[in-house]
């Protein structure tokens, strides 16, 4: 991988010298259809607290974003003047899971109601810690709580947290947060203990509709610019990725995703950029100038001498 860092290969940059191939997510927000499957099978596996049942006003979202005890989070954006192909995406979604899955026809599920006619449409949006390949919060953590696993995940160790908060600051995307009962930081793992045993990570196992996948990352990235193009090739130009070039500011991340707007729309940072990247320079620096400190004290102890 490149990046403005140089190659890198982040599961042999901590030392595996054997490393699997790196894993990670594609959650294609183009065939979420909002069900919170992956919401309900990540706390249950993990054993994660509820976040509160408050539905935000006029939404079906009712985490409203990633945190401790939400590791997985569904946004629900709507949206005016949609593109015309890409409401026939979400139509096509809906029907596959509606079918193959429930039992009954798409103009049944919640939310679909007079939607016809009207121009208006739901991007809906599972999202997870993204995993990066340069992480700030694996740069400042005091006590080896966060480490890089053998398939370049990034996991939290909740019994060496000391709560310090260091990552929640360093993290750009915003992801990691700290529990109110103890202060100790959480976030997903990818289910480390599930890919360690060849089983599929919770989330990606639950949806229906294949909107977030798991395997290994570059098939994935291959897998990911193929959809890209087949949804150009229909009408929905504005589909694009997020998170999978490893030229950006965080090196790639290892989850990633195909989006339908821009991704402020989705509370995503633009251009992310790992929080540590000028602490090199920064050290470097201060070297210099603890040094040139010393020799100033030094020549003017010596002035002093008779």
């Amino acid at each position: 991988m490149n990046s403005l860092f140089g190659p890198i290969d982040p599961a042999k940059d901590a030392g595996y010298t054997d490393a699997p191939p790196r894993m990670g997510f594609f959650t294609d927000t183009s065939v979420c259809i909002g069900c919170k499957a992956c919401e309900v099978a990540c706390k249950e596996w993990n054993a994660v607290p509820d976040d509160g049942f408050d539905l935000l006003g006029m939404s079906y979202d009712n985490t409203g974003g990633l945190s401790a005890n939400s590791w997985r989070h569904v946004a629900f954006i709507e949206q005016a003047a949609p593109s015309p192909a890409a409401m026939d995406v979400l139509r096509e979604a809906e029907a596959t899971v509606s079918t193959q899955f429930l039992g009954m026809p798409s103009s049944t599920l919640p939310g679909t109601e007079g939607r016809e006619g009207r121009d208006l449409r739901w991007l809906m949006m599972s999202n997870v810690c993204k995993h990066c390949t340069h992480a700030g919060c694996l740069d400042v953590c005091p006590t080896g709580s966060l480490f890089r696993t053998e398939y370049g995940t990034v996991v939290v160790q909740e019994d060496i947290c000391n709560g310090c908060g260091y990552c929640v600051a360093a993290c750009p995307y915003g992801v990691i947060d700290r529990r109110e009962d103890d202060g100790r930081a959480w976030k997903c793992t990818l289910c480390y203990d599930r890919i360690g045993e060849g089983m599929t990570p919770a989330c990606a196992q639950a949806c229906p509709t294949q909107s977030i996948q798991y395997g290994e990352l570059d098939e994935l990235r291959e897998r990911a610019a193929q959809r890209v193009e087949v949804l150009h090739q229909r009408g929905v130009t504005e589909a694009k990725l997020y998170g999978h070039d490893p030229d950006d500011g965080v090196g790639g991340d290892g989850a990633f995703f195909l989006l339908l707007d821009e991704p402020e729309v989705y509370g995503l940072p633009p251009d992310p950029v790992v929080t540590t990247r000028d602490l090199p320079s920064m050290w470097k620096h201060a070297g210099v100038a603890a040094l040139g400190m010393a020799a100033a004290a030094v020549v003017a102890f010596l002035g002093r001498r008779p």
